[in-house]
């Protein structure tokens, strides 16, 4: 018998990684994200200026040029902006992180229900989401994260509560397909209980598109981090963080265009590279692309 007969799983999978190492922009964006997490993670020892991050100023440096001491300049108070950087990817990364799995979970139980059970449930459930998609997302959450006021916790949660309606309907509509397929008619005929079929049987069989789904959104989740922070209701000072640092920065354009740019850019590489990721996990996980 031959691998691909008795491993027909492996061998989709090794399709799968193929595909994904013949793409280049693939590999570009898992090497960015790859890059953005080494420094979320080790930012703090990464940072040439420790002390800046701290809150440290030094006004005999303020708003000195790109240079071989400073890499991306000097701001107003005479802090380091590539250690301002590198700090903020932690706040960024982990804000957006915590919004898509808040948002991911609580989207995927009510869409799971709402698929599964149907009737009434599926109607009230589907309404309440459709409610939410009339206000947009980011004025829901300037508006429940000004009520709540700054800080990271309130941040993710303002933003998680519009997050969620996307994944209920995506997961509502895998599980209705899933609910009536053999593998599952056949676990309900052995005596398998709502909970078993619905948790054990149907969800680990629609895993693909979700995780796909919170790849590609993880670049808009940081993008809404920024933004909140941009409009000071997000992260608290002096926290360093993409947004923050921004808005900052945005009275020195154009003349010290350093304080604004790299914060700037790193938003930029950051929801680029999850978005390349997120085509390239596509074409990994996706059945219909493996063939």
């Amino acid at each position: 018998m031959s691998s691909t007969t008795a491993h027909p799983r492996l061998e989709s999978w090794r399709r799968g990684l193929y595909r994904f190492r013949q793409s280049w922009v693939s590999v570009l964006g898992l090497l960015i994200v790859s890059v953005l997490l080494v420094l979320a993670i080790g930012g703090q020892h990464l940072a040439p200026y420790p002390q800046h991050i701290a809150g440290l100023v030094d006004t005999s440096a303020r708003l000195q040029a790109p240079s071989t001491t400073y890499w991306f300049g000097t701001n107003e108070l005479g802090q380091d902006v590539f250690s301002l950087v590198v700090a903020g990817t932690r706040i960024s990364l982990l804000a957006g992180m915590a919004v898509v799995i808040v948002g991911a979970a609580f989207g995927v139980f009510v869409g799971a229900i709402a698929g599964f059970l149907g009737g009434w449930v599926d109607e009230v459930l589907m309404r309440l989401a459709d409610l939410k998609l009339t206000v947009p997302g980011l004025i829901l959450a300037m508006a429940v994260a000004a009520a709540l006021g700054p800080g990271i916790v309130n941040m993710v949660f303002a933003i998680a509560l519009s997050w969620w309606p996307g994944y209920a309907r995506l997961v509502r509509g895998e599980v209705m397909a899933k609910r009536e397929e053999t593998f599952v008619l056949a676990s309900r005929a052995m005596g398998a209980g709502t909970n078993r079929l619905l948790w054990k049987h149907i969800l680990p069989n629609i895993m693909s598109p979700i995780i796909v789904k919170m790849s590609l959104d993880m670049g808009f989740a940081i993008l809404t981090v920024a933004s909140l922070g941009f409009i000071g209701i997000g992260v608290k000072p002096p926290t360093p963080e993409w947004g923050s640092l921004l808005s900052v920065a945005r009275v020195n354009m154009p003349d010290y265009w350093w304080t604004a740019i790299f914060p700037g850019l790193a938003i930029f590489m950051a929801v680029f590279g999850f978005n390349l990721l997120g085509d390239g996990l596509r074409d990994l996980l996706d059945p219909k692309a493996r063939r």
